[in-house]
């Protein structure tokens, strides 16, 4: 995996860090990769007609 750096207004890390707290994600990390996966599943995917299983994003 690659590192990235990204600025977050101040109130979408509370919430971020709430979710963690409440236990529906085990870090940051994990909650803004599933985050991208489903942006990208959307927006990129759905237009090129791609099924999900055929992309395989965790062992990129």
């Amino acid at each position: 995996m690659r590192v990235i750096t990204v600025k977050v207004p101040k109130a979408y890390l509370e919430e971020l860090n709430r979710l963690i707290e409440a236990g529906l994600f085990p870090s940051r990390s994990e909650a803004i990769r599933i985050a991208i996966r489903d942006l990208l599943q959307r927006e990129l995917w759905t237009i090129r007609g791609a099924k999900s299983r055929e992309l395989r994003l965790e062992e990129v």
